[in-house]
């Protein structure tokens, strides 16, 4: 096995973390079919690749739990990513109570005194505008119970999310106090609504920018359109966009794009076999696509997606 140069650390926006360019989505980590040796041997696998970014949510089953165990002690060797807002003990969700408990709870489960990046999980607008919320996280924040506050979503809450202008005075008060630092959103060739729109926002804003889905569930594995599968439509848009991907194939092209894609600090990939992460490395690792070849897939983008709308 050829050894995998270790992925690079670049700044996440100005929040003073440094995080790998890619990092592992850990949904699958957390599934019971899962089993613990297994999961060992992936998240001390991605240490060794030089993967630091880890993250996991509330609704990612064990996740958070076998993460808390296996660091361990290197625990402060990596960044430490949640997401949360539901699901805590005795709280509706949605609610202040749900985040101050729900993160303390993270913290617990995930062996820490402290989360690094703590992401509000796809929630439309009107719940991040209900009262009390943004006060939440920024509480958590001020008492040092998470670091960055973030909001993982696309569409109308990831603007809201990253704007600045708001028409609400009220609204502008608390974005004044930096609610969020960081947001985590779709990021790859079949969706590209986000970097057209709110990443060079967040990038101007010098927020941290996290891509999900960066192999847009791989439709290229499919010879014919997986009907009722995650891929079903962006099988559709990779035979609309009629992109060739050769030398490269696919899977490096598209994480190539999505990782170094313009205001991205670091795109996560979701996977449970080390030799598919190793794979992700090697191709993050030969950098940033040429300018010919990121400019074509613009170009093929601009001319028949540009109304697609985002999160696929």
């Amino acid at each position: 096995m050829e050894p995998v140069e270790p992925v690079e650390r670049v700044p996440f926006g100005d929040t003073g973390l440094m995080v790998s360019r890619l990092g592992l989505g850990c949904g699958g980590l957390g599934e019971a079919r899962v089993g613990e040796l297994d999961a060992e041997r992936l998240v001390l696998g991605a240490l060794d690749l030089g993967v630091t970014f880890f993250d996991a949510a509330r609704s990612y089953g064990l996740a958070e739990e076998r993460l808390g165990r296996i660091l361990g002690s290197r625990r402060h060797d990596v960044v430490l990513s949640t997401k949360g807002g539901y699901g805590a003990t005795d709280a509706a969700d949605w609610t202040p109570a749900a985040i101050t408990r729900g993160i303390d709870e993270a913290c617990a489960r995930l062996r820490t005194d402290r989360i690094d990046v703590f992401h509000l999980h796809s929630c439309p607008v009107d719940v991040l505008r209900r009262e009390g919320l943004l006060d939440a996280l920024g509480r958590a924040r001020d008492a040092g119970k998470i670091r960055v506050a973030a909001y993982s979503g696309d569409n109308e809450g990831l603007a809201w999310a990253v704007d600045a202008a708001l028409d609400d005075p009220r609204e502008a008060a608390a974005r004044d106090s930096r609610a969020f630092a960081s947001v985590q959103c779709s990021v790859n060739l079949f969706d590209q609504h986000a970097l057209r729109t709110s990443v060079p926002r967040a990038a101007d804003r010098r927020m941290g920018v996290v891509a999900k889905r960066p192999l847009g569930n791989a439709p290229w594995r499919f010879a014919e359109r997986p009907a009722g599968q995650d891929a079903e439509l962006t099988w559709e848009r990779m035979h609309t966009l009629g992109l060739v991907p050769a030398p490269l194939g696919w899977a490096e092209m598209a994480l190539r794009f999505a990782a170094f894609a313009p205001g991205v600090a670091c795109a996560v990939v979701g996977t449970t076999s080390l030799a598919h992460l190793r794979q992700a490395a090697a191709h993050v690792a030969a950098g940033a696509l040429a300018e010919a070849v990121t400019a074509r897939i613009a170009a093929r983008f601009a001319a028949v997606g540009s109304d697609w709308p985002g999160r696929v």
